[in-house]
């Protein structure tokens, strides 16, 4: 599978962005799609994911502010990031998670989301 992120950049506190992610190749057996972010210094965690069916999950950090969708025709997953806060300032990745609940070993560039005044 590969993935391309884009939609990053620099905003201010309380401000908002969009990020999308692509994704094609061995696609036919996803069971979910997510984003992940990796501050520096810090492991990468999981942020959102969807399902094939839609239902999202969220963690604790970022529930109320952000949401994930996604367009299966386009195999395409997007996270609305509202506002947004310093400690968001990450570099945020997606990934896919197939039926058998392991997530893909290849990741995209990823995009770096800034969040400063």
């Amino acid at each position: 599978v590969q993935l391309v992120e884009s939609g990053g950049g620099l905003v201010q506190p309380g401000g908002s962005l969009r990020l999308s992610c692509a994704a094609s190749g061995s696609i036919f057996s996803l069971n979910a799609m997510g984003w992940f972010r990796q501050a520096p210094g810090e492991q990468r965690e999981l942020v959102a994911t969807i399902t094939t069916g839609g239902s999202p999950n969220y963690a604790d950090s970022v529930k109320g502010r952000f949401t994930i969708s996604r367009d299966n025709t386009k195999n395409t997953v997007y996270l609305q990031m509202n506002s947004l806060k310093p400690e968001d300032t990450a570099v945020y990745y997606c990934n896919v998670r197939y039926r058998s609940g392991s997530w893909s070993t290849n990741w995209g560039q990823g995009t770096q989301v800034t969040v400063s005044s």
